[in-house]
């Protein structure tokens, strides 16, 4: 098991990948790098080979699935994750790895957003997408993350041996996100300083596509999730439109003792139906829920002696 593991998730970075490498040894002498090469078609893994890093290839396209092995593969006592595009600083990993080490956080956010993100980042949309994203899970689930899509952070063992990686792409910050806030483990967040992608240096980043994805993403663990706040939206939704067709049948009933309009009429009765089915099918997801707690609480005291175990050895 390695101390400190950083880990460099790479597609065709060769402008900037050397100098991550030589910052990330200047920062943290004593780390342990590893590059994983995503099917680049540049220099990127020669490189990195070159200045030193343990490189290794995933060859499933995607910064999610290049997540999921390096998970998988490595252990640590915390891992550094930065991405290879030299926008984030490394002089800030020595606190983000004390955090881990030293106060117990099982996640530490590179927090750009309260720094020099939006003078630096030269793309409008990704500002207000960021904003978008990190208003929305800050709301649904009750939180206070100030930085929800950086691509920079820390993490403990167990949140990196718990945490099931089921995005593919980019939307893999926003799922380790309420991954940690859902499980109730503990997330710090250390300012940093941003800079813009040096020149010559693209983003993989598609605006509008993976931006919707990351709202999918969203949406889809806030069911998983909170699935009695979601049903209930739901149920709430569908009687109210119910209600508008129903009530005018009603007042129309009251007065002619007729009901001219049976169509209406069943379908109402179906949505009103449908409604109360969505509230308590959110009751039985969420008993459901509470249980995958439990069990999760149970894992992470599982993994905590296995961790004691091998550093003991």
């Amino acid at each position: 098991m390695d101390k400190i593991a950083v880990l460099i998730p790479c597609y065709n970075e060769e402008k900037t990948i050397g100098k991550v490498i030589r910052d990330t040894k200047k920062a943290l002498p004593e780390a342990t790098i590893y590059v994983y090469n995503n099917n680049s078609k540049d220099r990127t893994a020669e490189i990195a080979e070159a200045e030193g890093a343990i490189v290794r290839n995933e060859y499933m396209q995607g910064k999610g699935n290049v997540i999921r092995r390096m998970f998988r593969e490595i252990d640590a006592l915390v891992y550094i994750m930065v991405d290879g595009d030299d926008t984030y600083p490394m002089e800030s990993a020595p606190e983000m790895v004390d955090r881990v080490l030293n106060h117990n956080a099982d996640m530490v956010v590179g927090d750009r957003l309260s720094s020099t993100y939006y003078e630096e980042n030269k793309r409008p949309f990704h500002n207000f997408g960021n904003n978008l994203v990190r208003g929305s899970i800050n709301k649904l689930f009750n939180c206070n993350v100030r930085d929800i899509m950086t691509g920079f952070r820390a993490f403990s063992y167990e949140f990196v041996k718990t945490f099931p990686v089921l995005s593919k792409g980019f939307e893999i910050e926003t799922e380790m996100t309420i991954h940690a806030v859902y499980n109730n483990m503990q997330i710090d967040n250390v300012i940093i300083d941003y800079r813009d992608r040096p020149e010559g240096s693209e983003s993989k980043l598609n605006t509008y596509a993976d931006g919707f994805k990351v709202l999918k993403t969203i949406a889809r663990l806030y069911r998983s999730y909170k699935p009695f706040g979601f049903f209930t939206i739901f149920a709430v939704l569908l009687t109210i439109l119910s209600l508008i067709f129903l009530v005018p049948i009603i007042q129309e009933y009251w007065i002619t003792h007729m009901v001219p309009r049976f169509p209406t009429l069943i379908v109402c009765c179906f949505v009103l139906l449908a409604a109360v089915q969505s509230f308590f099918a959110g009751v039985i997801l969420s008993t459901m829920a509470i249980n995958n707690r439990r069990e999760f609480e149970m894992q992470l005291n599982m993994l905590q002696r296995h961790k004691e175990t091998d550093l003991m050895k």
